[in-house]
């Protein structure tokens, strides 16, 4: 249960942010075109487009946002990050003409692009040691969980009020962001010096001097980092299978009815949201790096992707052992998918200098940001040669991603690499409201 307990003062209302957060994207994350199409009354193809360009400028903002965490603290870009998004949903409804939605589109785009990168370094900020471990598995988790509930709510909300439920979505996701930004107010800027778990090196201070540093002139000849980067993006693809390949792969090749498709992503989040806490823990303690630890969680992610090739070669007829195969392989890539995203995230975390944490975070986000990019495109390609290909291919991706995280293990800082021991939780924290 250590691996529970707050260990740093705001850490509940940080936790809770990171929740309320994910309820509202799962308002419309499931129904993203339809929700659009309902809320502006705009064409689908229009729509379509206008989120793919904005989509891919709003790439752009990722750099922007790393310079700002580091001139001014990651703390204050996620509060503005979080009022942002929060008013750029709300004007969702006003906007009617293309003109408009594009607008409110891109301003969103760059909120949601840039926030990932900056909650990191936020996190980066406030822990390190066993707890920076820990809110990674600690904040997938809740946001999992947030996710499923939003999208629970907007299902309800659509099945009772129809078009006006969409509207009522809306409104509530962007409320979620204000919330978030409120609670997101309580925590410190930094961790005060002692607690447990304080970051070093975080300090305004040392912040001030990053504009004099070299900025993402020393990210790019950092060959450690970029490597660290590389894999990352390698075993990403992955993270986009259970959204935008499973459910063409599960009804055009296996030929599940329609209505069980959506089953394997209600595994794949109630064990994240109900789980990753625990086998995070237990991964912590079952090997003695992180980068060993998201190495085999790559393993096991590239395990699942093989099953999915076993189970398209066999392609059983009975519905029963159909689903019963696909659940399982979805289970292994789950696991797989809470190891290595607890461990590559705190490991980016601790690998970025300090001072610079900001924009090096912000770059290594484009290692989640490109696959997620690519995916749509490169996964319907390749399942019109044949429906196993995509698997193949992410399997291949991810267990060469999870070798080069063992081959950089030997070029990172020992201190980014090996798991500290578990220190007692800061008194402040145990007294802390937050």
């Amino acid at each position: 249960m250590s691996f529970l307990r707050p260990r740093f003062p705001g850490e509940r209302a940080l936790a809770a942010g990171i929740a309320i957060d994910a309820v509202g994207t799962g308002m419309y994350v499931p129904f993203s075109l339809v929700f659009f199409l309902h809320v502006t009354g705009l064409p689908l193809t229009t729509i379509g487009l206008v989120l793919t360009v904005t989509g891919l400028i709003g790439l752009g903002a990722l750099p922007v946002a790393g310079i700002a965490v580091d001139r001014f603290g990651a703390r204050r870009v996620q509060l503005f990050l979080y009022v942002l998004r929060g008013l750029s949903f709300a004007c969702f409804p006003l906007a009617h003409s293309p003109t408009a939605f594009a607008a409110v589109a891109l301003v969103t785009s760059i909120g949601t692009r840039a926030f990932p990168a900056t909650l990191q370094a936020r996190l980066g900020e406030l822990v390190d040691g066993e707890n920076r471990d820990r809110m990674q598995a600690l904040s997938r988790s809740l946001g999992n969980a947030g996710l499923g509930v939003g999208t629970l709510v907007a299902s309800l909300l659509i099945a009772g009020a129809g078009d006006t439920g969409y509207l009522a979505a809306a409104w509530l996701n962007a409320a979620s962001f204000l919330v978030a930004a409120v609670l997101a107010a309580r925590t410190p800027v930094t961790a005060p010096v002692g607690a447990a778990g304080a970051a070093p090196g975080s300090a305004p201070g040392a912040r001030a001097r990053a504009d004099r540093s070299g900025g993402y002139r020393l990210f790019a000849k950092d060959r450690p980092f970029l490597s660290l980067t590389l894999a990352n993006l390698l075993v990403a693809f992955g993270y986009t299978t259970l959204s935008v390949l499973l459910p063409v792969y599960a009804i055009d090749w296996l030929h599940v009815p329609q209505g069980l498709t959506g089953v394997a992503f209600l595994v794949n989040t109630v064990l994240c949201a109900t789980i990753g806490v625990p086998v995070a823990a237990y991964a912590r303690r079952l090997f003695t790096t992180r980068t060993r630890a998201a190495a085999a969680g790559a393993v096991l992610f590239s395990g699942g992707f093989v099953g999915q090739i076993v189970l398209g070669t066999i392609r059983p007829q009975n519905v029963a052992v159909l689903m019963v195969g696909l659940v399982v392989a979805v289970i292994v890539l789950t696991f797989g998918e809470m190891v290595h995203s607890t461990f590559s995230g705190s490991l980016s975390q601790a690998a970025a200098p300090a001072e610079l944490r900001g924009r090096y975070l912000a770059a290594y986000q484009l290692s989640w940001s490109v696959p997620y990019a690519l995916a749509p495109t490169l996964f319907t390609s390749l399942l019109t040669v044949d429906g196993r290909l995509p698997w193949l291919v992410v399997a291949t991706t991810t267990l060469l991603g999870g070798l080069l995280l063992l081959r950089v293990e030997r070029s990172l800082a020992p201190a980014a690499v090996a798991f500290p021991p578990p220190r007692p939780a800061a008194k402040a924290a145990a007294t802390s409201g937050g």
